[in-house]
């Protein structure tokens, strides 16, 4: 078992750094140097198995092995905005195309240029809620957009939810809480599409929450994934309320999970992204959009962790 090994080994270093420093201050100058470097090393290396450790020692969130919705929209900015959000949706893309996660687009609306101005996904493969939800938030990118003739650096944005996906005991509709709408499908999709009324709004009455769909085929498929992306909705308005309660007895280090947070920064003339709930930066802006964001992952799930060592029990 990985926790009863690393413990071991965690013992062992420990009682090795303290012999080691039982040796730093004998009179053999040569066995005192070499007992410091030892201290050292150990010293180090016990920190990373602590940082190992650590998060096992934790209960985990039951939610962090359901499927992932993700929904990312493009926001203010206009034409760069769009384009903003597709590189945000290739970055995933390249992110879970790596990491073993698939991904199935459940609805998109193109926007200009090759932009994107609304994408809705599911994410599947070994605990995909766990490895995006901290994505939830405002991204905002500053660059020189390519419509822009004087060289301008202009700031726009997109926001980013990362939903877990609900099962039917999650969460409980009633019919008399829902109001149906069809409707036909606008844009590509062919004949088939275009002229029957295939497209659906399903409209959440209690809560208001209202999901269109009309990527599908047919009604009944369309009807199937707006059910899907609404009980997911639902589920994260529960999450939500919880964790504004938590955050109310506490500061978040990773954040309050308000989508209306500003999290992260892409600066291009600084090939800089910064992350502004735990003050995490990188210089390589290319490799980060490229799908390359492992290494925040695992700090962000590290703030975590020491946000929950440090609540009150």
């Amino acid at each position: 078992m990985p926790v009863v090994e690393l413990a071991a080994r965690l013992e062992k270093f420990e009682n090795e750094l303290a012999q080691a420093r039982e040796l730093v201050s004998v009179d053999d100058p040569e066995l005192a140097a070499e007992a410091r470097a030892e201290v050292s090393r150990l010293a180090a290396d016990i920190d990373a198995l602590e940082q190992r450790l650590t998060p096992m020692l934790l209960p985990r969130d039951p939610l962090d092995d359901r499927n992932a919705i993700v929904e990312l929209r493009a926001g203010t900015g206009g034409d760069e905005a769009a384009l903003f959000a597709a590189d945000l949706f290739r970055m995933y893309a390249r992110y879970c195309e790596r990491n073993g996660l698939r991904i199935e687009i459940l609805s998109m609306a193109d926007g200009t240029l090759g932009g994107i101005k609304e994408v809705i996904f599911k994410v599947t493969g070994d605990s995909p809620y766990g490895q995006l939800k901290w994505e939830s938030g405002v991204h905002r990118v500053q660059r020189v957009p390519a419509t822009e003739s004087q060289g301008r650096i202009h700031t726009s944005a997109a926001t980013v939810a990362v939903l877990p996906e609900a099962e039917e005991v999650d969460v409980r509709i009633e019919d008399k809480d829902l109001r149906i709408d069809v409707f036909r499908s606008s844009g590509p999709g062919g004949q088939s599409v275009n002229t029957t009324d295939s497209a659906v709004r399903i409209t959440h009455l209690p809560t208001g929450l209202v999901v269109s769909q009309q990527d599908q085929k047919s009604q009944l498929q369309n009807k199937i994934k707006a059910m899907e992306v609404l009980r997911a909705r639902l589920l994260d308005l529960r999450v939500q309320e919880q964790q504004q309660q938590r955050a109310r007895m506490r500061r978040s280090q990773v954040g309050s999970g308000d989508r209306s947070e500003k999290i992260r920064t892409y600066n291009y003339p600084q090939s800089r992204v910064t992350d502004h709930r735990i003050g995490w930066t990188t210089h390589d802006l290319q490799g980060f959009v490229d799908g390359d964001i492992g290494a925040l992952m695992e700090a962000l799930k590290l703030a975590e962790v020491e946000e929950q060592l440090g609540e009150p029990v």
